[in-house]
């Protein structure tokens, strides 16, 4: 179906995922720690966070700088490839806003939960 050398086939697929959207958002202002991270994305454990973060540095979407310092730091920025993704977010925000309750709405026609 598909041409074996699509692109589509290396997209981050993970930006989709529950946290990768998220952890774009918290970064769009400047780089935070990961504790910092942690208080906006209390939901999140931190196995997964770190997960998250390591896939996101491992596509070159962020960046984790680690500070020679006592006690250690390290904190999380946004590369450039990164920052290009907030775009697409604002998209689907902007789609969520318009058709959220029509996909709710379809979901309860289903028998689905919304």
């Amino acid at each position: 179906m598909f041409h074996p050398l699509c692109p589509s086939s290396a997209v981050p697929f993970r930006v989709g995922d529950k946290w990768s959207g998220m952890v774009i958002r918290c970064l769009q202002d400047g780089p935070r720690r990961f504790g910092e991270l942690r208080v906006p994305l209390r939901a999140v454990t931190p196995k997964v966070l770190s997960e998250t973060l390591r896939a996101m540095e491992r596509d070159g979407l962020v960046t984790r700088t680690a500070y020679d310092e006592n006690p250690p730091r390290v904190e999380y920025a946004l590369t450039p490839l990164g920052r290009t993704l907030i775009p697409l977010l604002d998209a689907a925000r902007t789609w969520s806003e318009t058709h959220l309750p029509a996909l709710l709405a379809a979901r309860r026609a289903a028998g689905r939960p919304a």
